[in-house]
């Protein structure tokens, strides 16, 4: 194992070596007196923030969107994935079990920028087109993690309640879903979390939401401007993560 582990890193580091050659890449570059410069030069002009009465008021409005943005998304997410992970935890047969599989394995591959740029154009720019990109690729995500623990459910109770002569239907929402339900929510707490972040960047391509304002603020060069949205995201994230790790943490209790 000593030997195989060695080759692992051997591996590694000539495919490392590789890609550098092959893209060209001189970290030199970074470490010039000139790039230096350059890079503390940009740095300094965050600074100070703009913490104008107007600016905060607008960043309020994109953060209530970004909220939005992503709790929409998630909760859509956690209905289709629900949806999605009955047929792939083989509920109803191996043909539907592939097939749910197969789409939820679809949606996850396309990851949530290209979703928001199909969705901005089908949609048009703003906060629908994000909350379809979120919800589109969540739902594999969530509906991949869902089927996985229904699969893994203890069988025991469900089974009781068939032998008793409950229909498959009640013996599912009475012997499967008391087991799982703690499991899904906190996974859909932790998704949301994600989403979150993913909801602040999507406005790059126009999504709405904070990601929408940094672009615009950086766009124009008005980066104290731009300081204070980043802000803005650092703040929120930091309290929907701590809010969401509190939450699982009473659900898992």
């Amino acid at each position: 194992m000593r030997g195989a582990h060695w080759a692992v890193v051997a591996g590694l580091v000539a495919a490392t070596w590789a890609s550098f050659a092959y893209l060209a890449l001189d970290l030199g570059q970074l470490l010039t007196l000139e790039a230096q410069a350059q890079m503390w030069k940009y740095v300094v002009s965050f600074f100070p923030p703009d913490f104008s009465a107007g600016h905060l008021s607008r960043i309020g409005q994109g953060t209530l969107e970004t909220i939005a943005i992503s709790a929409i998304g998630t909760a859509l997410a956690a209905v289709l994935g629900l949806l999605l992970a009955l047929p792939a935890a083989g509920r109803f047969g191996v043909v539907p079990r592939a097939m749910a599989r197969l789409l939820l394995n679809f949606l996850r591959s396309i990851p949530e920028l290209v979703w928001a740029a199909l969705m901005v154009i089908a949609a048009g720019l703003g906060p629908f087109a994000g909350t379809l990109a979120l919800a589109w690729h969540t739902t594999g995500v969530i509906g991949r993690l869902f089927a996985e623990t229904l699969e893994n459910a203890p069988a025991a109770p469900a089974g009781a309640l068939r032998l008793s002569g409950s229909p498959a239907s009640l013996a599912f929402l009475y012997g499967t879903m008391p087991n799982v339900v703690p499991q899904l929510i906190a996974y859909t707490l932790y998704r949301w979390e994600i989403n979150i972040r993913m909801a602040a960047i999507l406005g790059v391509v126009g999504a709405g939401g904070l990601g929408q304002m940094l672009y615009f603020s950086l766009s124009l060069f008005q980066q104290p401007q731009a300081m204070t949205v980043i802000l803005a995201m650092l703040a929120l994230v930091v309290i929907v993560d701590g809010a969401s790790a509190w939450l699982r943490q009473r659900l898992v209790h």
